[in-house]
């Protein structure tokens, strides 16, 4: 019989052995109620399909106009990549940088590294390079922040409508919807399954 591995509550580092969950139910630390792991059943399913739609979205939103303005018959609107070039051609080097990692780089790597791992696991097979590719995955997350993006476009735009007619972009729609299946990936997303799998594919 198989001696069930040992654990390390990440809180306390109190050694344990894993025991089997029932579809839904949370393993926690006896010793901190720390949460160990949990069994959510179709967990990297889930993953992959909120990835899925989020890669769907973030070329839409990279794609088309985030808002358009309206004043006095003079219409203008820009696009993501648009916004960092203009500020760039105004000398705002370091802001253009700052936007376009946090908001087209990062959450593109983000979302293309899980793709690379789930996709090829839910086909049966190990991707080569995964162990790399996981710790970017845990490396760029925090970088990743299109909630922040969002909610300085809101503010902007409370401000603008004082001046002109704003017209509300596909783009910015497709931001919102990102901005929450991002972070439903990350939510849904269970290292310890992963692993598992992959144990069970090799």
């Amino acid at each position: 019989m198989r001696t069930p591995p040992l654990i390390a509550c990440h809180e306390c580092d109190l050694l344990q052995r894993e025991v089997a969950l029932a579809p839904g139910a949370t393993a926690r630390c006896p010793r901190c109620a720390a949460v160990l792991y949990r069994n959510t059943p179709d967990g990297l399913d889930r993953t992959l399909a909120y990835t899925l739609g989020a890669a769907a979205l973030f070329v839409v939103a990279n794609s088309f106009p985030i808002v358009g303005l309206d004043a006095q018959g003079i219409r203008s609107s820009t696009t993501l990549w648009g916004t960092v070039q203009a500020l760039r051609h105004d000398d705002m080097t370091s802001v253009a940088a700052l936007v376009f990692i946090t908001t087209i780089l990062m959450p593109a790597v983000n979302i293309g590294a899980l793709l690379y791992m789930l996709l090829p696991l839910k086909l049966g097979r190990v991707p080569r390079g995964l162990p790399a590719v996981f710790r970017l995955v845990d490396a760029v997350r925090p970088w990743g922040m299109v909630e922040v993006f969002m909610l300085g476009t809101l503010v902007a735009l409370t401000k603008l409508a004082a001046l002109a007619s704003v017209v509300l972009g596909i783009a910015l729609w497709s931001f919102a919807a990102l901005m929450f299946l991002v972070a439903a990936a990350a939510a849904s997303f269970d290292s310890r399954a992963l692993w598992a799998r992959v144990e069970a594919l090799r």
